[in-house]
């Protein structure tokens, strides 16, 4: 069964996820962002879910993990939580 790892940045509004992505993508450290952002409490491991199979995480969330490109910030990816940005940081098939 496939197994990803990934990180996530959980904010209540879209503009917030976006401004985010922004930053990260200039060059902004992921983890920091998340440890003083997010509101998920994997925050304080800067985002860090562990590793997961399908089926574990919100169809949203699953859907990104399981098919995205690894080492990229996706998002804003609306779930019933709020927002999210989310790095792949690996996954087997």
């Amino acid at each position: 069964m496939a197994k990803a790892r990934a990180r996530h940045i959980l904010v209540s509004t879209e503009e917030a996820c976006n401004n985010l992505k922004t930053q990260i993508e200039n060059g902004g450290d992921f983890a920091a962002a998340a440890k003083e952002h997010s509101t998920c409490p994997s925050g304080k491991q800067g985002g860090d879910l562990g590793e997961f199979g399908p089926g574990q995480m919100v169809k949203e969330f699953d859907t990104v993990v399981f098919s995205g490109e690894l080492g990229k910030v996706h998002g804003p990816v609306k779930t019933q939580f709020g927002y999210h940005l989310l790095e792949i940081t690996s996954r087997t098939p």
